[in-house]
């Protein structure tokens, strides 16, 4: 059992984590959320032992290997595959000493060894993890130097979940993958026979992959038996009972102090009112209840609303080397009020074909025709290093506001998101989600008329996401996004379009229908279940059905239910236009999903809030599984 018990932490003055305590059980598989800068990768760098506490302890059992995703990726010459066989220390080691070994004694050990931990079936297990997370038969064989930086890191996730270490620990996995791989990482984790904790802000995986949550919020841990939708009803419960317990102890209190000022000064009631005055001091007060509300995201909206289409693409090939088109043949059309999800593997030419539609790369033949006055922002994820460190979000609007006057720059730097104090930080001292937040509102700040996100998530939380989803919702214009975070897509998408074997493609399905398909295709057998499980196998079922929840608060399917803290499914029906045989021309039929022609209005999920909790520490025997 990981213990972590009444755990203090401090980083540069200041408290993260304040008497934190949680049990985690073997074989559990727990979500840690929380709060950006809540303390969520500090609390592994103790449980790593990297990190000292300054009260409490964290006791990890001696004979249990850890492992977590290495901070730089692998670089080198070594094949891909032979990387991920590398991470296996005990079987790396012992087919070396298999190599020099004299004595017949040892020999056999190390056989017998080899046997025990299916050594022989290890090249299969590594290439299956490699495939899960779209590497080709080819690509495996290819050198590590070969391939850009985000690869790389996701070879670093093939290896460490390849090792199968008995405490799996994985930070934001996600970030680096594409919808296809995360869909498949959901499906590896929720079979991951040995103890596993992710942090992660995707609800889809933290409903898909794990039994517990582990909540890290104003310093305290608080353990929830079930999935994140589970989480989510218990503690609106929790909080509802704690407010009616706090409202009651208010009325006590009163009464109390009322008969004490009332009494205290009769000698005949000075006895009773001593009494009330212990009972006051003996009465522990309920800690009130903070709410940490979200702040809003929201996109202008344009000045004009346009007649669609508003992009009409016409047998295009687009790409950035004639000879080798990334796109052929591509026929599509945008409309007004579209909500368009781009599907398809990393490469497949999700960022050429945005790139198309904003403008920023011409096509090789073809032709693209735009509504007159068209206005596209465009948001990508590299772009985030193209804000000037040195500057503020102040300073950011004032050079898009250059003649305005000084209360008019204020107002449109808070309605980004930086009111008072916050709209003169530095962009350098930004988290990865004010950046992120910064630079959404710095893109659709003059109101386009359609708006292309390429991973816009990656460094928002939960709630961040949720009013992500709703600004979607709300913007009267077109929306063009690229995401591995389902609950995004599902929430705002009404056409899925697949960009795969060089051309565009509606899709006739749902997420859920998509998800099969690609766990199909990608021969869903998971590493972690082929080599010695510690516990039962458990079941899986063809298409998403949850693994069986625990805990008191047992909620139905996460796809099915209502929008407040979850979302609807959505189904793309294509109907092609007389003519445009082969186009991309989805339409929302009366009674489906999409938004019949109006936007969809949700309600944002209210702000979550805070909990309780503490922690342990000694770490004897662990390998690290690290790349140079």
């Amino acid at each position: 059992m990981l213990s972590i018990t009444d755990i203090s932490i401090r980083i540069a003055g200041r408290l993260l984590i304040d008497h934190g305590t949680a049990q985690i059980i073997p074989g559990a598989r727990v979500g840690l959320i929380g709060r950006n800068g809540a303390g969520k990768s500090t609390l592994f760098a103790a449980i790593r032992g990297e990190l000292p506490t300054e009260t409490g302890s964290i006791t990890v059992p001696p004979r249990w290997r850890v492992g977590s995703l290495a901070q730089e990726a692998p670089n080198g010459p070594e094949s891909l595959i032979e990387v991920v066989l590398k991470a296996d220390l005990e079987r790396d080691a012992l087919l070396a000493e298999a190599d020099t070994a004299r004595d017949p004694h040892r020999i056999a050990e190390i056989q017998t060894r080899l046997v025990d931990i299916d050594a022989h079936s290890a090249p299969a297990r590594a290439a299956a993890i490699l495939s899960g997370l779209g590497f080709s038969t080819a690509d495996q064989a290819r050198s590590c130097s070969e391939f850009s930086g985000g690869w790389r890191m996701r070879v670093a996730l093939a290896a460490t979940l390849f090792a199968a270490p008995d405490l799996l620990l994985l930070d934001e996995p996600t970030n680096y993958l594409d919808l296809e791989g995360t869909l498949w990482l959901e499906d590896h984790l929720a079979n991951y026979p040995r103890t596993v904790i992710v942090i992660s802000h995707d609800r889809d995986l933290l409903d898909t992959s794990v039994d517990q949550i582990l909540h890290l919020d104003r310093g305290k841990l608080v353990l929830y038996r079930g999935t994140y939708s589970s989480y989510e009803e218990q503690r609106a419960t929790r909080e509802m009972l704690d407010a009616k317990h706090a409202k009651r102890q208010e009325a006590e209190r009163k009464r109390l102090q009322s008969f004490v000022d009332r009494f205290k000064a009769k000698a005949s009631k000075a006895r009773q009112a001593q009494s009330r005055v212990k009972m006051l001091e003996r009465m522990k007060p309920i800690a009130a209840l903070v709410t940490q509300d979200v702040k809003e995201i929201h996109f202008p909206a344009p000045e004009k609303i346009l007649s669609p289409p508003i992009i009409a693409v016409d047998n295009v090939s687009v790409g950035y080397d004639p000879m080798q088109p990334v796109l052929n043949r591509v026929t599509l059309r945008i409309d007004t009020e579209d909500r368009i999800a781009l599907l398809g593997a990393n490469g497949n030419g999700k960022s050429t074909l945005v790139k198309l539609l904003a403008n920023r790369l011409a096509p090789f033949s073809g032709s693209i025709t735009r509504a007159d006055k068209l206005s596209i922002a465009y948001f990508a994820q590299h772009q985030l290093d193209e804000l000037n460190e040195d500057g503020s979000p102040y300073d950011h609007v004032r050079r898009l506001m250059p003649d305005a006057p000084e209360s008019k720059v204020r107002g449109r730097t808070g309605a980004i998101g930086f009111s008072g104090k916050a709209g003169d930080t530095t962009v350098r001292s930004l988290s990865g989600g004010e950046k992120a937040r910064l630079l959404l509102g710095l893109a659709t700040f003059f109101g386009p008329n359609m708006i292309i996100l390429d991973e816009p998530t990656n460094h928002l939380d939960i709630d961040s996401r949720a009013a992500l989803a709703e600004a979607i919702n709300e913007f009267p214009g077109a929306v063009i996004m690229v995401s591995h975070d389902r609950y995004l897509i599902e929430a705002c998408a009404d056409r899925l379009w697949v960009v795969a074997e060089q051309t565009v493609k509606a899709y006739d399905g749902d997420l859920d229908d998509y998800r099969s398909m690609v766990l199909s295709a990608r021969g869903m057998r998971s590493a972690a279940r082929d080599r010695g499980s510690d516990k039962p196998q458990r079941a899986k079922s063809e298409k998403n059905e949850r693994p069986e929840k625990t805990g008191a608060a047992e909620t139905e399917d996460f796809r099915s239910r209502g929008r407040n803290g979850a979302h609807q499914r959505h189904h793309c029906q294509d109907r092609r236009r007389p003519g445009a045989a082969g186009s991309v021309h989805a339409r929302s039929e009366t009674g489906g999903p999409a938004r019949q022609g109006a936007r969809r209005r949700r309600n944002r999920p209210a702000a979550r809030r805070g909990g309780m909790a503490g922690g342990e520490f000694a770490i004897r025997r662990c390998h690290w599984l690290s790349f140079g």
